[in-house]
């Protein structure tokens, strides 16, 4: 009997031609709701999610054949991987897929900030032509800091590396990786020198509304603010007093606390409308992995690691 695969989200057909051609059951179903995933995961070995599935103890428990779990992107704070280790689970995800994607991302935001280039373009839409109102900012000679120096923060390192920047990259669970793109640096030392920030880092207990009040407060000097990384992050609050306060010169996320825009209380709409009405910020939604070749690249290699530790499973309890 074939092992099945239930993959439960969108993804490129390069993933459900790698599974069938390792001799893999696919069941594609990207529409599939948590609750439905719940119904019928007893039937599978293998899991492919993206966000919208909780991979938590009671959704384990009911997994009674589930051997191998992937998740599209880099992602971990839905799964519950203390008790998927207990039960022998093993866990994939794919942040090589998507890094360059985001990394490119981030410095497109990076530079329309800098030269007003989405300001000024929706001003010439309402047939205003503004020179010198949207005097720029060159991004050669500046201090940029990386917060999180893992696979996004390492490529963004590299083309920053190309515009004559200083780059300091801040990493509290790595030692010793100053490079030829970043110098090994600490938050002190970001806060006293960095014209620009930004923030790589994966949404954990510890990384939650990490940059609050207290935080922005510690630096400087004004800075522009970039994060492509999580939305809970960064305290919205905050960023907004931040900017009121000129501290944060611009802004510039991909991510938000909340981004189910339907779901918004009273106050999210009045933070979010606050942010939106700051012509120094930009926003999008949720994009900078978005695309169709980082789309490829984490079906493909999510699926041929998914592959190798099933391999490695099937030989192991052989033995």
């Amino acid at each position: 009997m074939k092992p099945k695969v239930l993959i439960t989200d969108a993804v490129h057909q390069v993933m459900i031609e790698n599974f069938e051609a390792s001799n893999f059951e696919v069941t594609y179903q990207p529409t599939l709701s948590n609750s439905e995933v719940y119904d019928i995961i007893e039937n599978y070995s293998m899991l492919v999610i993206n966000s919208k599935i909780l991979i938590d103890k009671k959704m384990i428990d009911r997994a009674s054949n589930l051997r191998v779990i992937g998740r599209l992107g880099s992602g971990k704070e839905i799964i519950d991987l203390a008790y998927c280790a207990e039960r022998e689970i093993v866990f994939h995800n794919s942040p090589e897929g998507n890094r360059d994607a985001v990394a490119e991302h981030a410095m497109g935001l990076l530079l329309s900030l800098l030269h007003n280039i989405q300001k000024s373009s929706n001003e010439v839409k309402e047939f205003n032509w503004l020179r010198e109102k949207n005097r720029g900012n060159e991004l050669k000679g500046k201090t940029v800091a990386i917060i999180g120096y893992g696979n996004t923060g390492m490529e963004m390192a590299k083309r920053l590396s190309a515009f004559g920047v200083r780059i300091l990259a801040v990493d509290k669970y790595k030692q010793n990786y100053s490079d030829q793109f970043v110098v090994e640096s600490t938050m002190a030392n970001v806060a006293k020198s960095a014209d620009v920030v930004s923030v790589h880092l994966p949404l954990t207990s510890e990384t939650t509304q990490l940059m609050d009040a207290k935080w922005f407060a510690q630096f400087h000097k004004q800075f522009f603010f970039i994060n492509t990384s999580r939305g809970k992050i960064v305290h919205t609050k905050s960023l907004i007093e931040a900017l009121e306060s000129k501290l944060v010169i611009g802004a510039a996320v991909d991510v938000l606390e909340n981004e189910n825009l339907t779901s918004y209380s009273e106050d999210e709409r009045n933070q979010l409308g606050q942010l939106l009405a700051f012509e120094n910020v930009i926003i999008t939604p949720h994009i900078a992995g978005w695309t169709f070749e980082s789309k490829f690249k984490l079906a493909d290699l999510l699926s041929n690691k998914m592959i190798l530790s099933w391999n490695y499973h099937r030989i192991v309890k052989v033995l």
